[in-house]
């Protein structure tokens, strides 16, 4: 009797720790923490516990409140281009509200550290390649990311602001709508005629060297006057970059600011992006 109770007791356990490590797809809402700093990320798992990770960054966001329903929604535009079904996506609702253009990069990086040195151990799983993908605000955090930290590549759509003191000039002078954006960075540094190397210090074209992972760019064509007033300066800077690993421009004619998402080309790009690596 005692032997029966002794391997029905060594059965169950080992039943109970086959069942913990069963791989289990789910979607869920995690705040996660690096270095003392917090954001809030989307989570979606397959059934898997080898995963490569695809970590994504949203548009702009005006108000907080919609962070979360803004980094699902970009989870979802990035999952249905993306052809495979055994990648972890992580959206990160990176914050914007009450901070200047920029200073969100600090969220963004915690977020990638966190993916790269404590995903692991928290979630149960093994993260092996990690990839960075943004769209608009989203691509000009990921692309300031690749000269921080090496990953095994970065997808950016359409990144921007590329050149803050052209685009904050021209709401002073009345030429189109005024935005927070500029209003905010007005506030702080004065005009763009007073202080221009404030605003240049924060946008895209700053950040054109020194990328430690091969990056992919898609831009539509047909994106908006500011964006593609800069576009071709961005791209030469980036084509000249000496100590960058390999950077490659997708452009869509007649492509809109969204064209990663709506364009059959763009999509095949990104996939062959990420397969090759």
């Amino acid at each position: 009797m005692r032997l029966l109770v002794w391997i029905s007791l060594i059965f169950f356990s080992c039943k109970k720790n086959e069942d913990v490590n069963v791989p289990v797809a789910y979607r869920q809402t995690k705040t996660i923490t690096y270095n003392n700093i917090n954001v809030d990320v989307i989570i979606d798992k397959p059934a898997l516990n080898d995963l490569d990770v695809l970590i994504l960054y949203h548009g702009t966001v005006l108000y907080d409140s919609n962070l979360i329903t803004a980094a699902n929604i970009n989870l979802d535009n990035f999952k249905s281009i993306l052809d495979r079904k055994d990648m972890m996506l992580v959206s990160v609702a990176y914050p914007g509200e009450n901070m200047l253009l920029g200073d969100n990069i600090v969220q963004a990086e915690a977020a990638l550290l966190w993916v790269k040195n404590k995903a692991s151990q928290e979630l149960g799983i093994k993260v092996k390649k990690v990839f960075l993908a943004g769209h608009s605000q989203g691509g000009y955090l990921v692309t300031r990311l690749n000269t921080m930290h090496q990953t095994n590549g970065v997808i950016a759509n359409a990144p921007g602001p590329l050149n803050l003191v052209y685009r904050c000039q021209l709401e002073e002078n009345g030429q189109i709508v005024s935005g927070v954006t500029c209003d905010k960075l007005r506030y702080v540094y004065g005009t763009t005629t007073n202080n221009p190397n404030a605003y240049f210090q924060r946008s895209l074209l700053n950040f054109t060297k020194g990328f430690k992972s091969d990056i992919l760019f898609v831009q539509g064509l047909n994106d908006g006057a500011v964006q593609m007033y800069s576009w071709p300066v961005f791209k030469q800077d980036v084509l000249s970059c000496t100590n960058c690993q390999n950077s490659k421009f997708v452009e869509i004619p007649g492509g809109e600011h969204n064209s990663i998402f709506t364009s059959s080309i763009a999509k095949a790009e990104f996939n062959t992006f990420i397969n090759s690596r």
